[in-house]
């Protein structure tokens, strides 16, 4: 099977990184934040689970240097799994006092979200975006603390964050200046929680969670009468299959996105790393990883002749990648001596990594074999999601990395910070845990079946036959991807490569745009890129929203 997506992060963090080597533009953070104020407007505590619940308060945040006053709501709305589709016998079941049948009780889920809705802003002009992290197993704590809701944990860039006591400031690139914000936790994490007969396997799944999010997204229209707002997906790593799958599956509920922002998308599991002993012949997921692999030596001065310009560089290294090495790995066993040697010190004058290493390796990098070797001389372990964090390596002995330094250093910060905002701001406290990620990768349905099949693929998912669907059905519909160079977890490339084999018109191109950084896969935590993020989504929204 492909090498778990951020699999050795997500028991700890899944989805966590930092961002750029050197600030992308000249613009700071102010320096001494305006304060976030919040009270509460109601003290009725959330109901009992797996019944719809909110508790509301009211807020403000600085943007820009302007105040923005909203209302946050924290809540829950219940959703049921695929196989219930009937509404009405779902209504006539929830008037019983004992709603389970011979088999069992349905499968349902509770899906707690944070809404922030700006005061005074008419819901018919106002855009909303429903925002969401991934894992598989994910919460979207991520999002909201590192990027685009109104208060942001503190952490440092590119190190461990020191223990308790964590602190959070106004976030002066929250989205709520252009977009009112949903903010999502899948089934079974954050607050969320699954009940009922073969409750994993009615929401684990990637039809099964887009399915859960489409029915919860609905509703939320209903619920707050926001179905003639704009309307926007934004989701980061595995959030972003969840993202091209929702943007058909709306459809299919008659709703039109108006754009679709991918963060570290994967939308192609046939292009993730894997370890060539296993699975020999695949060879994209090596030529989509080098420049990834290139920009880490290029910051850590490691690429020999190395360039002043880091974006010059990337496009000498994708040249390469997509000539010289990938005819050299298509050739396999017949290529000649002569050619493995030169191609050899090649990827060793971009990767850093020794020609005696990479002959050994077949010209092959394993995922996670890169993180551990850059340094292995030192005993240090570069970041999967970030490469520019650096750790001990655990293991001296091992051929890949055993953990990822990046989400080892701000995972408890991010928790801690939220747990005590959660509580005290936005007066949510459930007598249940709060899970940042739950371990389900090796749980989950990877089937999926994509417009057009009569049945779920029993293959690795790919929602990019999603995607051109809904961009050919919905021509208007703007789809914005982002990325950091220094994210092995999803390499920038990656992203960039299965776009080109998205199969639409040539004319439904141009409706898509492409953003890099440097920085990693949550390219938000290094302020000077969370800046860039801001202004590139923001600007994105004003464009395709028609409103301001």
């Amino acid at each position: 099977m492909k090498s778990p997506l951020l699999a050795a992060a997500a028991a700890a963090l899944l989805l966590s990184t930092t961002a750029p080597a050197a600030p992308a533009r000249s613009k700071a953070p102010p320096k001494t934040p305006a304060k976030v104020t919040a009270k509460a407007d109601t003290a009725k505590p959330p109901q009992a689970f797996f019944h719809p619940a909110e508790v509301r308060s009211v807020g403000s945040v600085s943007i820009g240097g302007q105040s923005i006053a909203y209302d946050a709501v924290a809540g829950t709305l219940v959703i049921h799994s695929k196989e219930w589709e009937d509404t009405d016998a779902i209504e006539a079941d929830a008037d019983k006092s004992d709603d389970k049948d011979k088999d069992g009780p349905k499968p349902e889920a509770s899906m707690y979200y944070t809404a922030y809705f700006k005061q005074g802003a008419p819901a018919s002009a106002r855009p909303i975006t429903f925002v969401f992290n991934g894992g598989p197993g994910s919460s979207s704590i991520w999002l909201h603390m590192g990027a685009f809701g109104p208060v942001r944990v503190q952490v440092p860039d590119a190190r461990h964050s020191p223990p308790a006591p964590y602190s959070t400031v106004n976030n002066d690139q929250s989205l709520l200046d252009v977009s009112d914000l949903v903010f999502i936790d899948a089934p079974g994490t954050g607050f969320s929680r699954i009940a009922g007969k073969d409750k994993e396997k009615a929401f684990y799944g990637v039809d099964q969670d887009i399915d859960a999010f489409t029915k919860f997204i609905t509703q939320f229209l209903t619920k707050y009468g926001r179905w003639n707002s704009p309307k926007y997906v934004f989701g980061e790593s595995y959030g972003t299959m969840r993202g091209a799958g929702l943007a058909y599956s709306l459809q299919q509920a008659d709703v039109d996105l108006n754009g679709l922002m991918l963060l570290s998308d994967i939308l192609n599991w046939d292009v993730m790393p894997d370890d060539p002993q296993l699975n020999p012949g695949i060879d994209m997921p090596y030529i989509v990883a080098l420049p990834t692999y290139a920009a880490t030596a290029w910051y850590f001065n490691k690429s020999a002749n190395r360039p002043a310009d880091l974006r010059a560089f990337l496009n000498e290294v994708e040249r390469f990648a997509t000539t010289d090495y990938a005819q050299a790995l298509i050739k396999g066993n017949d290529l000649p001596d002569a050619e493995r040697q030169r191609i050899a010190e090649q990827l060793s004058a971009y990767t850093g990594l020794s020609v005696p290493y990479l002959l050994k390796t077949n010209l092959r990098i394993e995922y996670g074999a890169f993180q551990k070797e850059l340094f292995g001389e030192q005993g240090l372990t570069t970041g999967t999601l970030d490469t520019r964090f650096v750790g001990a390596t655990l293991d001296p002995l091992s051929k890949v990395a055993t953990y990822d330094p990046q989400g080892s250093a701000i995972g408890a910060a991010y928790v801690a910070a939220y747990q005590s905002y959660v509580r005290d701001r936005l007066n949510w406290r459930p007598d249940i845990q709060f899970k940042s990620g739950i371990p389900i990768y090796s749980k989950w349905d990877y089937k999926h079946q994509p417009p057009g099949a009569d049945k779920p693929l029993i293959m690795l998912p790919n929602v990019l036959p999603d995607l051109a669907s809904a961009m050919k059905q919905n021509p208007t519909m703007k789809v914005m991807v982002n990325g950091g160079y220094y994210d092995i977890s999803t390499p920038y490339f990656e992203g960039v490569m299965e776009l080109r084999h998205l199969p639409v018109p040539k004319a439904l191109l141009s409706n898509i745009e492409y953003h890099y950084y440097q920085s990693g896969h949550m390219v938000y935590v290094h302020p000077p890129t969370l800046i860039e993020l801001h202004d590139n989504v923001a600007d994105f929204i004003r464009r395709t929203s028609n409103s301001r």
